[in-house]
């Protein structure tokens, strides 16, 4: 939502002319990163003070080379970095629900690369999860909410942020078969992943700033990014500057939430959990007229929602309570991660 609300807003640039829109997404993609890097900074204070005690209570950790989180940040950076731009083409709720696609290329990158077996109601939710696309794809096409952006704009978002998510799954199984098995700290996963990708990116808006880019920028230079017609945007317009450090925040907080409730939770009740998240986006978004109510959307959220249940195991709870024997089975596979019915990338934003 922070990012949504900061594409939103109009201001002069450096020549201070005419308004434009703040469309920058690189720059929120620094951002980003910059509040996963802020992770470790609060990883570290915690270490000082857990020391300072009479009997530290954290573990240490087992030693591991910090740039084994180096591919998946590179991964982390391509990906947030096309989702940006799409943000800019199609409607918030959309995007997230698009995001429902990753479970498609994470399981079969899984069986190729991981050698896992999925069972035949992660097939059936990986199916299910197309339809669920198709659908949604089909409420952008036919909807009026985004008088913004013409067709072929939603449709280039659309395809972009399903895109995303193949290098989002590359990323998960990088974690899965390189980084996990450490034991590292969540804070400090997060925080060393954000490190990498905020100096790269941070070093990349250099050229970007002379690489031009035609009618797919959104900034008057038409270049790949305008770092400093973004910054002259948020001298006219301060309320830009609360988004992004509304967004900083937001992400800070999601990455280590999530990759620490991970380990507590079942892959259910993180599901649920995200489906909530995609209502409260959607619902924000109605109430504060950046988009109109379509049917179709209601429509494809359920079938992704049904398709992630299959994935993720719903449905074994629930057959359970039917009267019928039941073994164990289905509280151990409930709890698979998502390369396995569970595991997120550390940072999924």
């Amino acid at each position: 939502l922070p990012p949504r609300w900061a594409d939103n807003f109009s201001a002069a640039g450096c020549s201070g002319k005419e308004e434009h829109s703040f469309q920058h997404p690189f720059l929120q993609a620094v951002g980003m990163f910059l509040g996963e890097f802020s992770c470790l900074g609060v990883f570290y204070l915690l270490v000082w003070r857990d020391r300072r005690r009479p009997e530290p209570s954290m573990a240490p950790s087992q030693p591991f080379s910090p740039l084994l989180f180096l591919p998946p940040a590179l991964c982390d950076m391509t990906g947030t970095s096309i989702m940006y731009v799409a943000l800019n083409m199609t409607s918030a709720s959309s995007f997230q629900m698009l995001r429902g696609s990753v479970i498609i290329f994470t399981g079969l990158l899984s069986v190729a690369f991981l050698g896992r077996k999925l069972e035949l109601s992660q097939w059936l939710g990986i199916l299910v999860t197309i339809v669920g696309l198709v659908v949604v794809g089909l409420a952008d096409l036919h909807s009026s909410h985004d008088q913004k952006h013409n067709l072929s704009q939603v449709i280039t978002g659309d395809l972009l942020i399903v895109m995303a998510q193949v290098i989002v799954a590359i990323q998960m199984v990088l974690e899965e078969k390189f980084v996990y098995k450490h034991d590292v700290h969540p804070l400090r996963a997060v925080g060393t992943e954000g490190f990498f990708g905020f100096i790269i990116l941070a070093l990349l808006l250099l050229p970007m700033y002379y690489i031009p880019a035609g009618s797919f920028s959104g900034n008057p230079r038409r270049t790949l990014e305008d770092a400093l017609d973004a910054f002259c945007q948020v001298g006219h317009q301060p309320l830009i500057a609360l988004a992004l450090l509304g967004n900083i925040s937001s992400i800070a907080f999601f990455n280590f939430a999530g990759i620490s409730v991970t380990k507590e939770i079942s892959a259910t009740t993180r599901m649920v959990l995200d489906s909530l998240r995609t209502l409260v986006i959607w619902a924000v978004s109605l109430a504060v007229g950046w988009e109109t109510f379509h049917g179709l959307e209601i429509l494809g959220f359920g079938v992704l929602l049904v398709g992630a249940a299959l994935y993720n195991g719903l449905h074994r709870p629930l057959l359970a309570c039917l009267p019928r024997n039941t073994d164990e089975a289905g509280t151990v596979a409930e709890r698979e991660g998502l390369l396995r019915g569970e595991s997120p990338a550390i940072n999924s934003e």
